[in-house]
């Protein structure tokens, strides 16, 4: 950055001392005098000019290297910190959002660096080079230019606050719609099957409308402080050329008529650098409103806690909850209720229950994407509060409901964060996940592309993948949630066996509605409002005839209807 101001101040010297050359031009040819000293001014400024261009490529690569470096260092810092922010805070904030203060704020942030920062720069310089020059030319001029600087900070405050809120809600109604664009894109399917496209392009439309007329009232806003700055300083400079033709002709001040151009010129230039600056307000608001926008993410304080704990280096496998209590913020009862709860390295444990029973967030709980509210678990021992949980989860996997992949290659998405795995691996995970056959029947094989969230996959081969991203890590504690529910007899037949070669040998806790997933864990857990109300084996708890035995005969009844 100071290699870039240095090469624009050299490179900018021409637009302040250029008045001086035609001044000195015009009281030649006013006196009569030699031809010599014209051609010598004439050489100087064709030295001045020239020196423009090379300066000028130093600058630019100089000074965009800042502003480009600044822009991915902003979106580098973003990334790490959503990965740092909680899961509640990511269950709160819309995705799209997130994504446009991403992509365009620090976008914003680049242009305003590049719009304002050149502007500002010659502006500066020149009104510096003016008034310099003038007080060496003509110094009783000075006050005249000084009525321009209380002018320009008056038009500046006076537009300040409102150009603050129409820029804030203009970035709210953007984001905003970006929430719809995105709600539209993954509701597309559930549109078409019910007809509803007229009502999802409504919805956008309206979103479109409030990005529009905000956009609008902004517009206008800076319109106004255009035309007020641009028309003032025009003023300003006729009566600045007006005063310097009255001081020469009635002899108030001894100015000669190269001086009368002299103090115009620089009063142009002067009135010219604070238009060109008021004119940079809009471009600076919406630069500023775009770096509050960042701020709200790197200043949010809802962090996951995992900063200075003690790293996790090795997991057996042992689980212990001792009254466990959870209460989300906008609750007013416990979703976790004084559990406690002892899972052995290497058992299998299902937890069952109606809907609100508590089941994911106890996975939660166990992944320490939430904290208990009162009580603790232990990993092996050792409170999970004390441990940086970011280094447990490199031992644990995790098979949900609908299994997410990113678009790339059946590979990529296998070996997701082991650049380096070997290719043994990756083809025993496949087989043991009852997906190989499929993969190798691709006419690309691994290299086949899965598309968007794995789009191009049906739900049974989605989830295999995912076992198998799950397998080649080789976790020693396993999380399944709801990991067959959506998949029809024939894939959720493939995948329950992939998940017994998977589960082997490993802590596994499963959270199932189809308690004929379950038959064969070591335990299952019953949950009623937060609360075990049955533990024990698939026969234990037939033979006692309660709510797992109500909730297995419920099942069993829809099955055979």
């Amino acid at each position: 950055m100071a290699v870039a101001v240095l090469a624009f101040a050299v490179k900018e010297i021409p637009l302040w001392f250029l008045p001086v050359i035609t001044a000195a031009v015009i009281d030649i040819v006013t006196i009569g005098g030699a031809v010599e000293s014209v051609l010598w001014w004439s050489l100087a400024a064709a030295v001045l000019l020239l020196q423009n261009y090379p300066n000028h490529i130093i600058y630019t690569r100089n000074f965009m290297t800042v502003v480009r470096d600044t822009g991915s260092e902003l979106r580098n810092v973003l990334a790490a910190r959503l990965q740092s922010l909680s899961i509640g805070y990511h269950t709160r904030m819309n995705s799209s959002i997130v994504q446009t203060k991403v992509v365009r704020d620090v976008e914003n942030v680049e242009l305003m660096l590049q719009q304002v920062t050149h502007p500002l720069l010659s502006s500066v310089m020149v009104m510096a080079g003016a008034i310099t020059m003038t007080a060496i030319a003509v110094p009783q001029f000075l006050p005249v230019y000084a009525l321009t600087v209380p002018i320009a900070i008056g038009i500046r405050y006076g537009m300040r606050n409102r150009s603050r809120a129409r820029n804030e809600n203009f970035r709210l109604e953007v984001e905003g719609f970006a929430a719809r664009v995105g709600e539209m894109a993954s509701l597309i399917p559930v549109t078409r099957a019910h007809g509803l496209e007229e009502t999802a392009v409504t919805r956008v439309s309206t979103s479109a409308d409030g990005v529009r007329r905000a956009g609008l009232h902004l517009d206008m806003l800076n319109g106004h402080v255009a035309s007020i700055s641009w028309v003032t300083m025009q003023l300003l400079g006729v009566g600045c050329l007006v005063l310097a033709a009255v001081f020469s002709l009635t002899g108030l001040l001894p100015i000669t008529p190269g001086q009368v151009v002299l103090l115009s010129t620089y009063f142009a230039l002067l009135t010219q650098g604070l238009t060109q600056l008021l004119m940079l307000i809009p471009v600076g608001a919406r630069g500023l409103e775009s770096m509050r926008s960042i701020a709200e993410v790197l200043q949010d304080p809802d962090l996951e806690q995992n900063e200075g704990k003690r790293p996790v280096g090795e997991v057996h496998g042992r689980l212990q909850v001792d009254s466990v209590s959870q209460r989300y913020p906008d609750s007013d009862v416990d979703a976790i209720h004084k559990l406690d709860l002892d899972i052995r390295a290497g058992e299998t444990v299902a937890f069952v229950g109606s809907s609100g029973s508590g089941k994911s967030t106890l996975l939660n709980l166990v992944l320490g994407f939430v904290r208990p509210t009162s009580g603790r678990i232990l990993l092996d021992g050792v409170d999970m509060q004390l441990l940086d949980m970011r280094t447990a989860r490199r031992f644990v996997s995790v098979v949900p409901q609908d299994s997410v992949l990113f678009e790339g290659t059946i590979r990529e998405n296998i070996a997701y964060g082991l650049p380096h795995l070997d290719d043994g691996r990756i083809r025993a995970a496949l087989q043991d996940a009852n997906v190989l056959d499929f993969v190798e029947r691709q006419a690309d094989g691994w290299n086949t592309i899965v598309g968007e969230r794995g789009a191009r996959l049906s739900g049974g081969q989605r989830q295999r993948l995912a076992i198998a991203r799950a397998l080649v890590r080789d976790p020693r504690i396993l999380l399944l949630d709801e990991a067959t529910s959506a998949l029809d007899p024939e894939s959720e037949e493939l995948v329950k066996v992939a998940l017994g070669r998977l589960m082997q040998g490993r802590t596994t806790l499963v959270v199932a509605h189809r308690l004929s997933t379950i038959r064969q864990a070591d335990r299952i857990v019953v949950l009623e409002n937060g609360r075990i109300v049955e533990i024990g084996t698939h026969e234990e708890l037939l033979a006692r005839a309660g709510r797992y035995s109500h909730l297995h005969a419920t099942q069993a009844g829809s099955s055979s209807s």
